[in-house]
């Protein structure tokens, strides 16, 4: 009896240490977040995948949009360490590779790996129009990623999918499932399968750095409610676009915007 009684409470303990030692912290938010996988682990596992996939899939031959990608990434590049650096964070961003590339697909999609790794597809160009729209897609995007809310959701799916083992152990014994979590996790396209939505939290984390960053780069941050209004009116058709699986975009949304538009707008107007 008295064992029965006290194991819960042992259990109980040791998960909530496990949690504390697990926990990590949002750059700028402070908001604390369970992170069970190294930086370093993160990192590795982000150039391998982002690798294999760059491997499988093809690069847009129209140079003018894979140049505007690219000067785009790297301005939103430079508003990130210039921001993280304001903050005492640069360290945050030690072993980031980045890379900025535009893939062929109508697929309407764009993510962020850890380290940087930036990818474009080709069908979101109709929607983001101009530089200033392509910056709010990847400063969100990037906003996710420096904020890392792919490591707290990828260490969420280890928890609830694969029993809490731990990365290093999935990827040898269940490389599949973990190819998958990981895939589903950052929104890598929709042969995945079903993609992990963002949480609510984590958006408007994205949407408030997403900001900050295209506003530091120098691109108008109200461009941001004009995207995700076309974004919303795709919402409505028989196949929602998958940045929309992802990326939630509603009244809501746009309101959020809306109100940290006046802290962004001090960064865009102080250059």
């Amino acid at each position: 009896m008295l064992r029965t009684r006290v194991f819960p409470h042992v259990t109980l303990l040791l998960v909530a240490a496990v949690f504390l030692a697990s926990c990590g912290t949002v750059p700028v938010t402070g908001r604390k977040q369970l992170n069970l996988i190294p930086a370093s682990t993160m990192l590795s596992m982000s150039y391998q995948q982002y690798g294999d996939f760059m491997q499988s899939n093809r690069l847009s031959s129209d140079q003018s949009k894979v140049q505007m990608v690219r000067n785009v990434g790297k301005k939103i590049q430079s508003a990130v360490e210039r921001y993280f650096a304001q903050h005492g964070l640069s360290g945050d961003l030690n072993g980031y590779q980045w890379a900025f590339n535009l893939i062929e697909s109508n697929e309407v999609n764009a993510w962020c790996m850890p380290g940087g790794k930036v990818v474009v597809y080709t069908g979101i160009l109709p929607v983001t129009r101009d530089e200033a729209g392509l910056a709010v897609v990847m400063g969100h995007e990037i906003a996710h990623a420096v904020a890392e809310h792919g490591n707290e959701r990828m260490s969420q799916g280890l928890l609830t999918q694969l029993g809490g083992m731990a990365l290093s152990e999935a990827v040898k014994e269940k490389p599949a499932e973990t190819q998958q979590l990981w895939m589903a996790a950052f929104g890598v396209g929709a042969q995945v399968g079903v993609l992990l939505p963002y949480s609510r939290l984590h958006e408007s984390e994205a949407d408030r750095l997403g900001l900050i960053f295209m506003a530091m780069a120098g691109y108008n941050p109200q461009e941001a409610v004009n995207f995700w209004q076309r974004m919303s009116a795709m919402k409505s058709g028989s196949a929602p676009p998958e940045f929309l699986s992802t990326h939630p975009s509603d009244e809501t949304r746009i309101k959020d915007l809306q109100k940290a538009m006046p802290e962004a707008m001090k960064y865009y107007r102080g250059g």
